[in-house]
């Protein structure tokens, strides 16, 4: 079911832009929302969640005006968001057998089905009886994503879902959400590119309230393949090679400084060519380098 976006606006008391104009158009399967903390991201994950008003703009889900009818869309909704608390001292299994009754199961036997469903689905059956509070942090994301999951939402909201994630759990997590995106629209909200470049056919970059860039990954990353450079510099020489190039991004390898620049023609002054990927997209896109000629109004 297509998520339809448009002109979402939304100023804050103290003067903050959150959203200006926001368009986007969202298809079924997996869209990664990308963008670093304080983008605006946050704001309009909770929007979409029916959570909070905005100033202006239109969302459509299908034929359901987002903004209007809250009530038919939170039917159709599954949301995780950025903090996902538990009451410590209740098991999983009665945990979510309780969200359960509030999403409206209330025929005990069909409620059962769902909730054992969902904890096999999630990997949760062992630890069912386990209280939450003992749960490890890539544990609770899964119980979050299970508690998401119920009424078989076609639309569902995660909000920087895999932070501070060991590797292990992100593995799992990612396979999990890959699994529950195959017929309905999950919107994944993050800073982590690793986690868009992974997961998503489709992907936009937002920041200070705008949509800089819409498209998918790998057409993105082409777009760039030739304009990406590297080399090793001291710690010394760094600022002044920031200061005659457009480096996009830093950072240390093996104890060398290691930078990558944006140019469509060879810098020079020692740079290589460099394999493009997604960070290099999203940084020289941050950094004002790079726009691609896309239209976020259309999925593609």
């Amino acid at each position: 079911m297509e998520l339809r976006i448009r002109n979402l606006s939304k100023t804050y008391a103290n003067g903050v832009v959150a959203l200006d104009k926001v368009t986007l158009t969202i298809p079924t399967g997996m869209f990664g929302l990308l963008g670093p903390n304080g983008a605006g991201k946050s704001t309009l994950m909770r929007t979409l969640a029916t959570l909070q008003e905005c100033d202006a703009g239109s969302v459509f889900l299908g034929d359901i005006d987002v903004l209007d009818e809250k009530d038919a869309v939170r039917r159709m909704l599954g949301y995780l968001p950025q903090d996902f608390g538990v009451y410590p001292k209740v098991t999983a299994y009665e945990m979510l057998e309780h969200f359960a009754v509030l999403k409206g199961l209330s025929h005990r036997a069909r409620r059962r089905e769902v909730v054992d469903g969902l904890l096999q689905q999630t990997n949760l059956w062992e630890v069912r009886h386990q209280r939450l509070g003992g749960f490890s942090g890539g544990m609770r994301q899964r119980f979050g994503i299970a508690q998401a999951l119920l009424g078989d939402p076609k639309l569902i909201i995660v909000d920087e879902p895999t932070a501070g994630l060991d590797p292990q759990e992100r593995v799992r997590f990612h396979n999990l959400l890959s699994d529950i995106s195959e017929d309905k629209t999950v919107i994944l909200s993050t800073h982590i590119v690793s986690d868009v470049a992974d997961l998503c056919a489709q992907m936009a970059i937002i920041n200070k309230g705008h949509v800089l860039l819409c498209g998918k990954p790998q057409e993105l990353i082409y777009d760039i393949e030739e304009s990406i450079w590297e080399r090793f510099v001291t710690k010394a020489e760094l600022p002044d090679f920031q200061r005659r190039h457009a480096v996009i991004s830093t950072r240390l390898l093996a104890g060398r400084t290691l930078i990558r620049a944006y140019s469509e023609q060879d810098p020079g002054d020692g740079f290589c060519p460099a394999k493009a990927d997604l960070e290099d997209v999203y940084f020289a896109t941050i950094a004002g380098r790079y726009t691609a000629e896309t239209d976020c109004q259309e999925a593609r």
